[in-house]
């Protein structure tokens, strides 16, 4: 099977949607946080290994204790997902941080910024040309 085969698209997904519901359901694990969102999921093609991209919602304590809990909690996930889906091989999961939330997010933040900056800039441009344009008729009379 290719890696972007269609089939293994699919796998991917399913994989990501039963791993979701069993961290928010079933780790009770109290290092991984709540606002834990899986990213994406890569399958290998021989279904053997699993590369789980997550995003944490907080500071960067939170991020690693989530990472090391989903780590201690693998068996268990790996089990579970054994136990709900019928594959040929139930792959070993490997959990990675995704920061791509995040910079988003921050990205987000900076052009706001930018874009209030240049509102700001331009209402204080038309103030001045109102201001510029009285005087003048004020000189002319």
């Amino acid at each position: 099977m290719r890696k972007n085969s269609i089939k293994n698209i699919r796998i991917n997904q399913e994989v990501q949607k039963e791993l979701s519901n069993l961290i928010r359901m079933e780790v009770k694990d109290p290092r991984v946080s709540p606002m834990t969102t899986i990213v994406n999921v890569e399958v290998a093609p021989d279904l053997k290994t699993a590369k789980v991209f997550i995003s944490v919602l907080g500071d960067e304590k939170a991020q690693q204790d989530t990472i090391r809990g989903l780590k201690s909690a693998a068996p268990f996930l790996r089990s579970q997902l054994a136990h709900n889906m019928n594959m040929r091989n139930t792959p070993e999961l490997r959990f990675i941080s995704d920061q791509s939330i995040e910079y988003g997010v921050n990205m987000s933040h900076l052009i706001d910024e930018i874009t209030a900056d240049l509102h700001d800039d331009e209402k204080s441009g038309e103030d001045n040309t109102d201001t510029e344009e009285s005087e003048e008729d004020c000189e002319a009379d």
